[in-house]
């Protein structure tokens, strides 16, 4: 039996990558996990060894490539609160961008041959119609979107001379939890919508700020791409495959094809609890599209995708077991 050389992957930790590096240790991979838990949770880490420190500690990064020999690093290290970006956006430039060219670099220099990217969605900013493929202009509207466009393009420049293969990633709304409960969606003061919900059904908050009733969508409030965290990591698995076969350089969507009205979340939050979730309308917050749902049919054809949890009901239900998980451990 082949073994398959050790994967780096970077913000392991936190909510995305945890999950990806489950599914990495359950198929026999050996993992490297570096993050700096700033955002991450050592206990989510299960089944690999886990270094903290920054992915921007170029001496750090050197010695893990060369010391396990890492061939494939897998790369989600960043900030990734809109907000936060608007109001502190070299933290996010330094961070995101800056940190991810110092890994460039430390893996050009250690013949790395694959990498896998956490991009976003937020890298087209307001697409005209709602609808987004990977063809429909670059045009983000806050830092934490350029931050991460200019690490794509700093993956396709280094591609192009000669450094490693990539797939980037554009993530759309990443919601719910390890179906089996193992890990979750742990941050605080978190700002994604179904984790929100199912706080405020447990009372840990007092209600769900609803931000715009009047968008020229079905029931007045915004659509998303709500994308199940499970089928997210499968797609880096996928991705990973797709490259240890020779693909090229590729840059794909990650959603499902339709969205979700804020109000069809809380609903489908409240299906799981059995009572009504607490909202209060507010107004529209500025940047925010009426809709934004992916067309994601290239990643199907490229990499074989094919999502399990295509279900907003799934997502809900299994965010809610998580969150009263996390209620029962204090």
């Amino acid at each position: 039996m082949t073994t398959l050389p050790p994967i780096l992957v970077t913000g392991g930790a936190g909510y995305i990558g945890a999950h990806v590096v489950l599914k990495l240790v359950e198929r026999g991979h050996r993992v490297i996990v570096l993050d700096d838990l700033s955002t991450g949770f050592r206990e989510a880490v299960q089944g690999a060894a886990l270094v903290v420190g920054n992915v921007g500690d170029a001496t750090l990064v050197r010695g893990l490539l060369n010391e396990h020999h890492i061939d494939t690093v897998l790369h989600f290290a960043a900030r990734t609160i809109v907000p936060e970006s608007v109001a502190d956006p070299l933290r996010y430039y330094g961070n995101n961008t800056c940190a991810t060219r110092s890994l460039l670099a430390e893996c050009a220099a250690a013949g790395v041959r694959r990498i896998v990217f956490s991009s976003t969605a937020a890298v087209y900013g307001i697409p005209a119609g709602g609808k987004a493929d990977e063809g429909t202009p670059t045009a983000p509207i806050n830092p934490y979107g350029s931050s991460k466009l200019m690490s794509e393009w700093m993956l396709r420049d280094l591609a192009a001379a000669g450094g490693p293969r990539y797939v980037a990633l554009r993530y759309f709304n990443v919601a719910g939890c390890d179906p089996a409960g193992r890990i979750g969606q742990s941050t605080k003061n978190a700002t994604l919508l179904v984790k929100v919900a199912c706080e405020a059904a447990l009372g840990k908050r007092a209600q769900v700020a609803i931000f715009g009733t009047d968008y020229a969508t079905p029931d007045g409030t915004g659509v998303r791409d709500y994308i199940h965290v499970d089928d997210l990591a499968a797609a880096h698995l996928d991705a990973l495959a797709y490259l240890r076969d020779g693909g090229e350089s590729a840059v794909l969507n990650v959603g499902y094809g339709h969205g979700y009205s804020v109000r069809e979340v809380l609903a489908a939050v409240a299906r799981a609890h059995g009572a009504p979730i607490p909202a209060v309308e507010q107004p529209r917050r500025a940047g925010d599209p009426p809709v934004l749902v992916a067309q994601a049919d290239r990643i199907s054809s490229v990499l074989g995708w094919k999502p399990r949890f295509d279900d907003l009901d799934v997502i809900a239900r299994t965010s809610l077991a998580w969150e009263r998980r996390l209620e029962r451990a204090g």
